[in-house]
Formats: structure tokens, sequence, C-alpha cells
């Protein structure tokens, strides 16, 4: 069994300075899968080289496809076409990510060979009928393990058919998912959301020359088009520069400027929230690069206050509400969050385990079904675990700046899925971390 590891933070501090986050998780996982499909050769820059990224690159690789790199941030990727993927000699492994493997569900399904998707412990416990459902209505046909769960073995040969679905719940994957599978699909393919979510998939196809139509709340695109290859400049990811929002808002005299952040309209809940509860931020230098807008994001230091978090807001900031639950900890008053049972299943149930943790650093925390109460006050040291989440370890170990006394988070070894170098650029930053092995 590998070894894990854990972060030992010292409390108090600040932080300070010029920094820039790894890049976005999503649009990276997305530029791997298209400058794969598409015909020619696709240059990346900023790419995100944690392991969920990887996964999907090693799959691709698998499939035949060449790629150079990534080094520093830069993948030349050789595209094969959307119909030159070969047969893979052996499962697919998606390691820790649910983008991975339900968007990869979306390509297989209109491959002409067998192919099956697997994934480490916590990705197979994590729902994927949410994908193969819709695949099936497609024409797909896909085996999932008992519940619906990974691993999903995917039939090749199908003849898929467009269908006009109506999303239960709003998720980007699935949307994504689906708008893949629409490439291979007779006809169009059409996704309906109950509410606004990251529309990466659908900048990045137009990026690559393919027609998408989006009417309000439908997105709809014709199979029958190609993919030409294009260079993608990757954003600093918001999901991963949140944790020093929060960190400098939460930390007195902290004063940071966290560069060319990418503040697509479908992600930028984080922000919206922390400004409603008080918090001192500032977009700096706004800017669009290769389809995305981006901009410096300068913190400083505030006294936050609780609010009742507006629910079109959650689907906007869904990945970044482990942090924010540090924030609102942090904050005068009571912070109530409703229509967000999503959090339940990701990597972890986040709604349980954060609660969990800051009820052991002295926080009144309160779960619901869909959300969580939180009384703010002063945040004691302690041991919390992470239970192996990479969003739940960094948010609490920015907790740290905020606490009367240590803070020690165990099994932090999946940081490395999307934040590669974490603890360092902390430590450079002003946080007093230390890593240390698990125990």
């Amino acid at each position: 069994m590998s070894k894990t590891i854990d972060y030992r933070v010292r409390p108090g501090g600040r932080l300070a300075g010029r920094i820039r986050v790894p890049g976005d998780k999503s649009i990276s996982h997305r530029s791997v899968m298209l400058g794969s499909l598409a015909e020619g050769t696709t240059r990346v820059t900023g790419l995100l080289e944690g392991e969920d990224v990887l996964s999907t690159l090693g799959a691709f690789r698998a499939m035949g496809v060449r790629a150079e790199g990534p080094d520093r941030g830069k993948l030349v990727i050789h595209g094969v076409g959307l119909h030159g993927l070969k047969a893979p000699k052996q499962s697919l492994d998606m390691g820790n990510s649910g983008t991975a493997m339900r968007l990869m569900a979306g390509i297989l399904a209109g491959q002409a060979f067998d192919s099956e998707l697997i994934g480490d412990e916590s990705l197979s416990k994590r729902p994927m009928k949410r994908v193969s459902d819709p695949l099936g209505a497609m024409g797909a046909v896909i085996a999932t393990a008992e519940g619906g769960r990974p691993p999903l073995r995917i039939k090749g040969g199908r003849k898929l058919r467009g269908i006009d679905y109506q999303m239960p719940m709003a998720s980007a994957q699935v949307k994504s998912c689906l708008l893949f599978a629409g490439l291979y699909a007779d006809g169009e393919t059409a996704v309906t959301e109950p509410a606004p979510t990251r529309d990466h998939t659908e900048r990045m196809l137009r990026g690559f020359g393919y027609a998408v139509q989006t009417a309000g709340a439908r997105v709809s695109l014709q199979s029958g088009g190609r993919l030409k290859a294009c260079d993608i400049d990757v954003p600093a990811d918001i999901s991963s520069a949140t944790f020093f929002l929060v960190g400098a808002s939460i930390a007195p005299d902290s004063d940071i400027t966290l560069e060319h952040v990418g503040i697509n309209p479908t992600r930028i809940g984080v922000i919206n929230i922390l400004k409603l509860m008080g918090a001192n931020l500032e977009l700096l230098n706004p800017r669009e690069v290769g389809g995305e807008p981006v901009a410096d994001i300068r913190v400083r230091a505030a006294q936050l206050h609780g609010i009742r978090i507006p629910e079109d807001q959650v689907p906007l900031a869904i990945d970044e509400f482990p942090a924010l639950f540090i924030a609102a900890a942090c904050a005068r008053g009571e912070t109530v969050l409703t229509g967000a049972h999503e959090l339940r299943v990701k990597e972890s149930d986040r709604i349980a385990v954060m609660a969990q943790g800051l009820k052991r650093l002295g926080v009144d925390a309160r779960e619901t079904p869909d959300g969580i109460v939180i009384q703010g006050g002063r945040l004691q040291g302690g041991d919390v675990d992470s239970h192996g989440d990479h969003r739940i370890a960094m948010s609490f170990a920015m907790a740290a700046l905020a606490a009367s006394g240590p803070i020690t988070v165990r099994d932090c070894k999946n940081v490395d899925t999307s934040f590669p170098g974490f603890a360092t650029l902390a430590a450079g930053a002003g946080l007093a971390i230390e890593e240390q092995d698990g125990q």
C-alpha cells in the first residue's frame, strides 16, 4: 500500500505576494480529449500536470494517440480524428477522476471497439447512472457494477442516435458526456439544463471548429462535423485559487494577487459568494485567452459575515464549497447552504466530512440533507481527516491561518490529483505548512 501524507500547519501568519496556481483542471481534461480527437497537431500550454489529467492522457495514449510532454505545462498532441482511436489492450484507469470517467464514457460509447473504465477506491463508489442511463437512451450499451457504480463496460459498434435530454440535475459532466457522444450520434443531440453549469466543453468545441448552438438553457450539436487542431492556453484554475482567496480573507494583514485566473461566468460562484460575505476582492487586468475570460485577482483580509447562500450560485461554485465552509467558520454570524445535495457524491461526502472536521476544530456545524448550517466563531487547533479528498485537505490547511492552535490534516496524498506542489506554493505565500509521512 502506498504511503499517505499528512499536513501539519502552525496557526497564524498571513498570505502575501503574487502567485500563479496550476492550470484549470476542467479545461486541461477537455484539451487532452478534444486534441486527441482532432485532425492535426494541438499545442497546449498551462496544462495541469495533476494525476487526474495524466489519467486522461494515459487513456488516449493507450488508444493510439501520440503526445509529447507534458513538460512544464506544455503538451503537444497529434490528433487521430474522431474515428482514429484504437482498441486499448487493457482497462482504462481514470484514477480518482469522476470528470475523466464521465466524459470518457460519452466518447467511448461512439467507438467501434469494446472498452472498460476503472478507477481507484474513491471513484469506484461514485454514481455513474447519471451518464449510463441517458447514453443508453442514445443506443449505447454500458454495464456498471452494483448501484450504477464503476467499472463501466462499454460495448463498441453501437449505432447512436441523438436525443433531446432534459437533465434532472445540473451537471457539467453529464452535459459534456452527452455532447461528446453526440459527435458520434445520428442527428441532433441536445441537453437542457435546470441551472447553468460550466460551459468549457461548448467553448472548446467551438475553438476546435465544431458548431454548437446555445439557446437559453438548451445546448445542441449535429453529428457529422470534424474537429480541427488548435492551440490552447489553459488559465489558472479558479478552484485551486479559491484556497488562497479564502486564506487571505481570513488571515489578518493578508494581501495576495493570483495571476491569470480563469473567470468563466459559469465558474465565478465563489467570487460572488465571498463578495456577499464581505470579502475584499478585486479583478485586475481582465482579458480573454483562447475563448476563456481570465483576470488577476487581488484579495486582502476582511471581516466576513455569514449569509444565506443563494441557490442560483450553487452550481457555479460546486467544487469550491469545502473552502467556503472555512470562510463561513471564520465569519460573524450564521451561514446557511441549501440546494447542494451534489456535494454528498463528490470524492467524499463533502457535507458530512467538512461538518465532522469543523466540529473537531470547535465550530458549530450542522448537516442538512442538501446543505449545512455553520455558526461562525473562533477556530481551534486539532486533528482532522480529509478522507482522501483533495479539496477538503487544502481547505483545512488554510483554516490554520485563523486557528488558535496547530491543525493536522490526515490523508492528503490525493492533493496531487488537482494541485501538485500545493504545500510548497502555499508555504512560499506565507502558510506555515509542513508535509509529513502519514500515520
